[in-house]
């Protein structure tokens, strides 16, 4: 039986009628429709090239350190070496001391003295040049007796630590080998929020594994010493040191820490934009260390209403809570509870920008401050100094004078006394006032007994007399911003009188 369709149907009649018109016909066709352009195709990104051409250039690292047999018999130390670097860096904390069933074979305590080496750690790192130099994070490696590098084709080496910067957790190290694929390095100024972005690592020791995710916000602020890329790339321990890879297949950052309250990953991820990391690598290959600048005070965030309270408007710069004796800042005439808004020219938005840019700045170079001051600006020279760890801070000594009380102190809660040439001296200040007593008004400003008010809004207070003066001219509608002095230490407090 045979069946027909419809367009077989139709085929029979135009061939019935051609042959009832003697072989003509005219077949009256519609118009060809114009097709319209394709539409670009929105899916999700193909990452297969891109593992193929910056995989290779990716490694594992393990590290290796050496426990002394005299400790429990020489069963102490890590119990897995992932676990040790999951609690080591997303912690904060050593991981709890479990026990262990005893290894075999090992030397007890009267055993040989070298001791044995076990598994510390696992991380991530990626080939910088084809003759060996590798990039991790310092933690990665810190407190490694040994680092042993294994490339995807397998092959294995141990590597020297070329050197390691704590305060950006970058390290560079060295492996024997020549002919080695490397990573392209990219432009983080091109680098956009949306963009799709790609790691491999070795989460858990599991070497190359692909993750992916877009960037989700840059020059993150998180406290540490750099502005960092937010990403929700799927980050666990064991990825830290490992690329983060645009799709031009360039690396843009390291991946460093995640955000999480369980310790897995939870959809906020960090990395260490590669032009500061590549800035410190290059640093580290020269000379194994970091020469960073320095200009000696301790600083905190601007808050909105003591800006408003000052005259400052927005808040932005980074308050200068003491200058160390001495230091560059000393010597260019910074004072404790200045403003510093720019420097070199480079508005300050938040407390943390200045000592990125002071750190990046060569030792020994001349730079500007910009410092509101009083209600004014004015910009001061300043010669930068080198990173050295911070001098203690200093406190003031007890006072002689007995609580002289006032009206106008009362007024905000207050019981001030006179500063001695003694205390003014020891606190290198000009004047100001002590405070002996706090009612609740004021504790509830933060002040405490000892403090020292320096000045009040925009006035300096020399004495118990320029304090009454002062704080009898203030709106008590507003809120009154009280410059004082903590030790060594300044900031500004809001006291708010009751209405």
């Amino acid at each position: 039986m045979v069946r027909f369709d419809s367009t077989t149907i139709r085929a029979y009649v135009v061939a019935a009628a051609v042959a009832a018109t003697g072989g003509a016909l005219l077949v009256h066709t519609p118009p060809v429709q114009a097709q319209s352009a394709p539409q670009p195709r929105t899916g999700l990104p193909d990452f297969t090239d891109l593992v193929e051409q910056v995989g290779p250039a990716v490694v594992n690292i393990r590290t290796m350190e050496r426990v002394r047999n005299s400790q429990q018999g020489g069963e102490s130390g890590p119990t897995d070496e992932e676990m040790q670097e999951f609690f080591r860096r997303f912690f904060g904390t050593p991981m709890p001391n479990i026990p262990r069933a005893p290894r075999p074979n090992r030397p007890g305590p009267g055993g040989s003295g070298q001791g044995e080496e076990q598994p510390r750690g696992v991380g991530s790192g990626f080939i910088l040049t084809q003759d060996g130099f590798v990039m991790t994070n310092a933690h990665v490696v810190e407190g490694a007796d040994e680092v042993l590098v294994t490339l995807t084709d397998k092959r294995e080496f141990k590597a020297k630590i070329v050197g390691a910067d704590k305060r950006t957790d970058v390290a560079v190290v060295k492996i024997e080998a020549t002919g080695l694929p490397f990573v392209k390095i990219g432009d983080v100024n091109r680098l956009k929020v949306g963009e799709w972005v790609m790691a491999i690592g070795s989460p858990f020791g599991l070497e190359n594994t692909v993750t992916a995710g877009i960037v989700s916000a840059k020059a993150r602020d998180t406290g540490d010493y750099l502005p960092f890329i937010q990403t929700d790339v799927a980050i666990n321990p064991g990825n830290s040191g490992g690329p983060l890879i645009n799709l031009r297949g360039e690396v843009v950052g390291i991946n460093s820490q995640i955000y999480s309250r369980s310790g897995g990953f939870m959809g906020i991820s960090f990395a260490i934009p590669m032009d500061e990391a590549v800035r410190v690598a290059d640093q580290l290959r020269a000379t194994g260390r970091v020469a960073r600048g320095r200009i000696g005070v301790q600083i905190d965030q601007v808050t909105k209403d003591v800006a408003e309270s000052i005259g400052l408007g927005k808040p932005q710069g980074a308050l200068v809570r003491s200058v160390e004796s001495g230091s560059p800042a000393d010597k260019a005439g910074i004072e404790a509870g200045d403003i510093i808004t720019k420097y070199n020219g480079q508005v300050i938005d938040k407390a943390t920008d200045l000592p990125r840019l002071v750190g990046n700045t060569k030792p020994g170079s001349r730079s500007t401050l910009t410092v509101f001051r009083r209600g004014g600006s004015r910009d001061l020279n300043v010669q930068i100094a080198e990173f050295e760890p911070e001098k203690p801070v200093r406190r003031a000594a007890a006072p002689e004078d007995k609580p002289k009380g006032s009206a106008a102190a009362q007024s905000l809660g207050l019981v001030v006394a006179e500063l001695t040439d003694a205390q003014k001296k020891e606190m290198k200040i000009k004047g100001g006032v002590r405070v002996e007593a706090v009612s609740e008004l004021s504790a509830r400003a933060g002040i405490r007994e000892g403090d020292v008010i320096v000045a009040v809004g925009n006035t300096e207070v020399n004495n118990v007399r320029e304090f009454d003066a002062t704080v009898g001219k203030v709106d008590r509608s507003k809120p009154i911003p009280v410059l004082l002095r903590r030790g060594e230490l300044a900031t500004y407090l809001l006291i708010r009188p009751a209405r």
